[in-house]
């Protein structure tokens, strides 16, 4: 048998920690999964799958070096969400992404996180460029890419998920942040 040994890097802001997953998140994570919001993201999703899911999360640090952390709250150790790096196997490129629970929503927690998240990965990782896929209809998440300066590209089909649009970050070097 083969071990993987990875490490996933904590990155702080003035408000969250973005970090390692951990058992205690899993019951707010399947219960955002379970419910009507996640359809932008593949859900409703019974347990199991939502454990597979998070399963899914973690294989991706181990295979790509990266991946989304788990979002925490520093004032109350709560966990928020998921942001990150994405880039799985039918992907186009290379994605900033962000998933928020109910109680984190509105707060520019999402912002925050994604922020940190693709200056992690122009600054560490080398990154010359970044996409965010959404769901047409996710205009909570459209408003976050426009705010964090994407322009619509153009569409992309997924083979399981549909129609997605394809919102393109500006390069490192365009940053004016």
């Amino acid at each position: 048998m083969t071990s993987v040994t990875f490490t996933i890097p904590h990155l702080e802001t003035e408000r969250l920690v973005l970090r390692d997953y951990r058992q205690s998140d899993f019951a707010d994570f399947a219960g955002f999964y379970a419910t009507e919001r996640s359809r932008f993201i593949g859900g409703p999703l019974t347990p199991e799958l939502a454990w597979r899911g998070l399963a899914t999360h973690l294989g991706h640090w181990a295979l790509r070096g990266y991946g989304f952390w788990a979002v925490e709250e520093k004032a109350t150790g709560r966990f928020c969400g998921h942001v990150g790096l994405w880039f799985p196997e039918g992907w186009p490129e290379p994605e900033v992404g962000w998933v928020m629970m109910g109680h984190a929503e509105g707060r520019g927690i999402a912002l925050e996180a994604a922020f940190a998240s693709r200056a992690h990965a122009y600054g560490r990782l080398g990154w010359q460029t970044a996409i965010s896929l959404i769901d047409p209809g996710n205009i909570r998440s459209i408003r976050l890419a426009q705010r964090m300066g994407c322009w619509l590209e153009g569409d992309f089909t997924h083979v399981r998920l549909g129609p997605m649009q394809v919102w393109r970050h500006p390069a490192p070097q365009d940053l004016t942040d």
